[in-house]
């Protein structure tokens, strides 16, 4: 029985998610045991390279990362790129279990439109064209339209690192995974060249000799550190269930206008297909902001203890009672006083 192409990428993409999903699960409860004996990842700590767990789930998702780069090999990326959400679900699921992390209804609905979006996005994403050398990806990476987009990416990546990562890093979740997901959108590009250049390699035509390849090398590393760093920050401060679908659904989005200005497929689409993306990128927007508005509800603190701020206490009325019908006070501000 003779399995076609397409199984062998469903199958592969299918594990890929898998093994991503899992791999976010491992990575926190690592980041969790080291923030217990040392300095929080989240604050700039770097314990969790000493934590056997962090490093599970970092080999599980290369496993996963590797099978989702073979999958694309064997299936066309319509087929491939949408599996990919279903690592939100199974991240959101262990977690359900694993981390006692809980997503309300709200983020379910948050979820979904993330995860519909995202799908309505690929399938209708521009169909980009295979280049057949190192140096034919280097003519397309030093285009102006793409040379423009790389420099006002880093651009925004440094302002988000050097001005917003300090000041709001800790409860806007955006910061974080928006630097993941820029630098991703580079990463992209590099290791589809370092691919190439291995294949061609392989196939009898060396590409080692090729500064552009070392130079796509040194890029893919840089940003594949930053990723892993702010990804953990993330991992570390905000609740799995939202860092899942936001950091994907970012990642996707920007890979595919990425792809689209260096390969200018955008030019060849109908008004058809402009009209689903836009309507993807709409509803991608709109999950994006239910599930953020979920994690500042769970944010909010039950009892206040700021001066001058919000300050609440419970006071219980009848032990026998459920907690709805006991009572709460608040006091506004210490002016209540004056």
């Amino acid at each position: 029985m003779t399995i076609s192409d397409n199984t062998r990428g469903l199958v592969l993409a299918v594990l890929s998610s898998s093994f991503i999903g899992a791999s976010f699960i491992l990575k926190k409860k690592g980041l969790k045991r080291a923030g217990a004996s040392g300095t929080r990842a989240g604050i700039g700590g770097y314990t969790y390279l000493l934590e056997p767990l962090w490093w599970a789930g970092m080999v599980t998702m290369i496993i996963g990362e590797a099978a989702n780069s073979v999958a694309y090999v064997f299936a066309p990326a319509v087929l491939v790129t949408p599996l990919g959400a279903l690592s939100i679900i199974i991240s959101a699921v262990l977690a359900h279990f694993m981390l006692k992390e809980r997503l309300q209804k709200l983020g379910v609905l948050g979820c979904v439109s993330c995860i519909v979006g995202s799908v309505v996005i690929v399938i209708h994403a521009p169909q980009e064209r295979t280049p057949n050398s190192v140096q034919e990806i280097w003519t397309l990476a030093t285009q102006p339209a793409f040379l423009l987009y790389s420099v006002a990416t880093v651009s925004v990546v440094l302002v988000l690192v050097l001005h917003f990562e300090p000041r709001y890093g800790q409860t806007n979740i955006l910061i974080y995974l928006g630097i993941c997901s820029l630098m991703g959108s580079l990463t992209v590009v590099s290791i589809k060249a370092i691919g190439i250049a291995i294949k061609l390699t392989l196939e009898g035509m060396s590409q080692i000799a090729y500064p552009q390849t070392w130079f796509f090398v040194a890029v893919a590393v840089i940003c594949v550190i930053t990723q892993l760093n702010y990804l953990n920050k993330a991992l570390d401060t905000f609740n799995t269930a939202v860092v899942s679908p936001i950091y994907y659904v970012m990642f996707t989005t920007l890979t595919i206008i990425a792809s689209a200005i260096m390969f200018k497929d955008w030019s060849c689409q109908d008004a058809s297909s402009i009209a689903s993306e836009l309507c993807g990128f709409i509803t991608v927007l709109s999950g994006t902001i239910i599930l953020h508005s979920t994690r500042e509800q769970e944010a909010t603190p039950a009892t206040g203890t700021h001066l001058g701020g919000n300050i609440s206490w419970y006071v219980r009325g009848d032990s026998t009672k459920s907690i709805e019908n006991d009572h709460f006070i608040a006091l506004q501000s210490s002016d209540y006083y004056d």
